[in-house]
């Protein structure tokens, strides 16, 4: 990858605060169901977008398939490589950005992404790209949080407490919107077939939770660190009461985030 730009310099610089892996540990099944409604088999070859530390690289390499994973964060991909050795899988781990695919067209049987690329800015020029590397016929799965969904109600209320985005912004949650995810990828030549669905996150309590996400999730470590603390406090209770109001246990922490399952075909 050349020098990053100031963006891609950002970009590392938030997914390397906190915990990630950590942080995410509990959206493995995801990966797993995005490999197996990816039909991944080993007479695949297989790149993963915006890997982080291969919650769906891991996976697809198990089913003996060709695999590259592709993040923009190093210290993500440094994780995904010490979880492969234990997986005892091969993989290809390549520093770069969703919006500009290192690789030819045509390149790639599969092509996946597990609440990665969603962040990435600018949302249609990675559509185009996840498309472009698809040979004909290709197949290619993105799960990505949706706006209306826990998750997607986190990121909502962290950003009411932070400095507005730069206009033209678009919020990562959008690619969990039927809506949206058909604009970004209208004209690439993908049939797409959209399925909404969620995974279940428990802890202790709802203040477990919290203090698992404040200490290990990098848009909550990062916006602590940037807040003063009175407004960190402000933004803390306002989580407190989001995952008070979506707690599904009487006893503990159980909340479904709803994500979306983009799946497609190219033509």
């Amino acid at each position: 990858m050349a020098e990053p730009t100031e963006a891609q310099q950002q970009a590392r610089k938030l997914w390397s605060s906190g915990d990630y892996p950590s942080a995410m540990r509990v959206i493995a099944s995801v990966g797993e169901l995005v490999v197996e409604r990816a039909g991944v088999s080993g007479d695949d070859v297989v790149l993963d977008v915006a890997c982080g530390a291969g919650n769906a690289t891991i996976p697809a390499a198990k089913t003996g398939a060709r695999t590259t994973g592709l993040d923009i964060t190093p210290e993500l991909l440094e994780a995904g490589k010490k979880a492969a050795a234990e997986a005892g899988v091969e993989i290809e781990w390549i520093v770069g950005d969703a919006q500009d695919l290192p690789f030819d067209d045509a390149t790639f049987d599969v092509v996946t992404s597990v609440f990665g690329c969603m962040f990435a800015p600018d949302h249609r020029k990675t559509a185009e790209e996840l498309v472009r590397v698809l040979k004909p016929g290709g197949r290619m799965v993105v799960a990505a949080w949706r706006p209306e969904g826990n998750f997607g109600r986190m990121f909502r209320t962290i950003a009411s407490h932070l400095p507005a985005p730069p206009e033209g912004f678009q919020p990562p949650p959008l690619w969990g919107t039927k809506e949206h995810v058909r604009e970004i990828f209208e004209g690439t030549g993908i049939d797409l077939d959209l399925e909404p669905t969620a995974v279940e996150f428990t802890a202790e309590s709802p203040d477990a939770y919290l203090e698992e996400m404040e200490r290990d999730l990098p848009p909550m470590v990062v916006a602590r660190a940037n807040l003063q603390p009175d407004k960190w406090d402000a933004l803390r209770s306002d989580l407190q009461t989001l995952y008070v109001e979506t707690n599904e246990s009487e006893s503990a922490f159980s909340a479904p985030q709803e994500y979306l399952l983009t799946k497609g075909a190219k033509s």
